[in-house]
């Protein structure tokens, strides 16, 4: 039998020492601790958000982790701010290897009384955001021929929920968007999948869990009985960013509790 390893192969497949990643929105929430995992697993870390001044204490956190943090302004929705970002993140690290599109927004209103305006910046942001921030990044990897995207969407890339249809739009577009992607990148060495989250308790969504009932009737809808905790991402961060998932390209890994089997729980009345 040959010894030869296939490319990208290691003996420690979750180890990103020597690697660069990108995270967007990285001023608080999922982001942040997407950003931690992938340090302690030996990143270098670009860090972005519209306000570069908020990231000053996840930076001075990740340098205490014994990692470098370059923070970044970038606005998803403005194409010279993505431009600047992607060219001073490689003029500083001379390598782009990992990106997180983590940067997203969301506005909750019933159908009849989404604007104009609601649809363009929720769709701008997490949809046409994604995909020319991961367009500017790729041009960095294509010469290196490696890359690891990971693309942030929801249970709603394969759900629908009332008062979410710009959202629930968006993060479909993102799990299309995710293996058009992932086929057009390929034979150039770079994965590009779908981390797809559950319902987590994130700023966005704060107000909802203020709802004693409404959290009871979630957790009846989750097999695993809980809403997530932000570091039951960590594995599946760490795992598509790294050589332990070379061969899994195109793909959305729903990290949900379960609740997207659709089982809902019988009430028995006696």
């Amino acid at each position: 039998m040959g010894t030869d390893q296939p490319h990208g192969a290691s003996d420690r497949p979750f180890d990103l020492a020597g690697r660069v990643a990108i995270v967007t929105g990285a001023s608080r929430g999922l982001g942040q601790y997407m950003g931690r995992a992938l340090a302690r697993a030996g990143a270098d870390l670009v860090i972005t958000s519209r306000d570069a001044a908020r990231l000053d204490d996840f930076r001075r956190e990740i340098e205490s982790l014994g990692r470098q943090a370059l923070p970044l302004e970038l606005d998803v929705r403005d194409q010279a701010s993505i431009a600047r970002m992607a060219d001073d993140a490689f003029a500083h690290y001379g390598r782009l290897d990992i990106l997180v599109n983590n940067a997203g927004c969301n506005v909750r209103k019933p159908a009849l009384d989404v604007t104009w305006d609601d649809w363009e910046l929720v769709l701008e942001t997490n949809l046409r955001g994604t995909f020319f921030v991961s367009q500017a990044v790729a041009r960095r990897m294509i010469p290196a021929r490696y890359g690891r995207i990971i693309n942030i969407g929801s249970v709603t890339c394969v759900f629908g929920y009332a008062g979410l249809a710009p959202y629930c739009a968006s993060r479909g577009g993102v799990k299309q968007l995710t293996m058009s992607l992932a086929d057009d990148w390929g034979p150039h060495g770079i994965t590009v999948n779908c981390l797809a989250p559950g319902w987590f308790k994130t700023a966005q969504n704060a107000v909802l869990y203020e709802d004693a009932e409404w959290v009871a009737y979630l957790r009846d809808r989750i097999p695993l009985k809980r809403p997530g905790q932000p570091s039951d991402l960590d594995g599946a961060v760490v795992f598509l960013a790294s050589d332990a998932s070379a061969y899994i390209t195109g793909q959305t890994l729903l990290v949900d509790g379960g609740i997207s089997t659709g089982a809902t729980r019988a009430t028995t009345k006696k």
